[in-house]
């Protein structure tokens, strides 16, 4: 254990799986104190890699009753990393607005939750980091994946905001856009099914079938950790990084550069929308 992390405490929303799981393991190598969390901890029986506490982003009780345990047996909390996320596709037109409604608690209220519930201890210690897992698709409308690129778009400006009001308190906070990752978003996220007849009946589900090869394609979480702990290990993080693959994050400087429309016509031909 490094001497100078043993006292570095870490909370990770929705560290059971995936991204969550690789960052915490990777932070608990490099001896800082890992707290992941998960709705439903009991179903990880045999879960080694770190602490899961049980907490629901939807469920402000459950996040406060998590941030208190963490106070008490450490003292304080120096890192939160806002991770827990939901996967949702579907043309929008036919996503429920219950789904709509639920993508966005998870993706976007909830971190807001967290955040919420972290900060007054962060002040009485005079600092604390803040990252927030966000993802490429959030810097662009993608079809079919609207709701979701709205979500993660709405984190990453509300980040931007956030860290002009939490300077004066020696409180961070950036944000990690990962591409596609090789974890189980795919089977975890909502699909609005593909519906016989519906206008989008085609063309939905070829956009579908070609998004569950990139994820099942995706890059190694391991990145992600490795990005995570260079952010921690930064003096003053930006308000932006972004992981993935070279074309994912190209695609954010073309968006910059192209006009909207030929920018539109390169998606379009991408998801094969005629």
């Amino acid at each position: 254990m490094n001497a100078d992390h043993n006292t570095t405490v870490v909370l990770i929303t929705g560290g059971s799986s995936g991204i969550g799981k690789s960052i915490g393991t990777f932070l608990t190598e490099k001896g800082y104190i890992v707290y992941g969390t998960s709705r439903n901890p009991s179903k990880f029986k045999d879960f080694k890699a770190f602490r899961l506490l049980q907490l629901d982003v939807a469920d402000v009780e459950s996040i406060q009753t998590a941030v208190n345990i963490i106070e008490e047996e450490q003292g304080r909390l120096d890192i939160l990393i806002n991770n827990a996320g939901a996967g949702i596709m579907g043309a929008i037109e036919e996503v429920p607005h219950d789904e709509i409604l639920k993508n966005f608690t998870t993706n976007y209220f909830g971190p807001i939750n967290v955040t919420k519930s972290v900060l007054p201890l962060m002040r009485k210690q005079n600092g604390g980091l803040i990252i927030n897992i966000t993802s490429i698709a959030g810097y662009m409308g993608l079809p079919f994946r609207g709701i979701y690129s709205a979500s993660k778009a709405a984190l990453e400006l509300t980040t931007e905001a956030w860290r002009m009001e939490l300077k004066s308190f020696n409180i961070k906070m950036a944000n990690v856009a990962p591409g596609d990752f090789a974890t189980n978003i795919a089977a975890g996220r909502y699909h609005a099914p593909i519906l016989e007849g519906s206008p989008y009946e085609k063309s939905y589900g070829d956009a579908l079938k070609l998004m569950n090869d990139h994820v099942d394609a995706g890059s190694d979480p391991q990145v992600m950790a490795k990005m995570v702990y260079k952010i921690i290990k930064t003096k003053n993080p930006k308000v932006h990084y972004k992981v993935g693959v070279f074309m994912q994050k190209f695609s954010i400087v073309l968006k910059r550069l192209l006009p909207d429309k030929v920018y539109e016509k390169l998606l379009m031909n991408h998801y094969k929308i005629k």
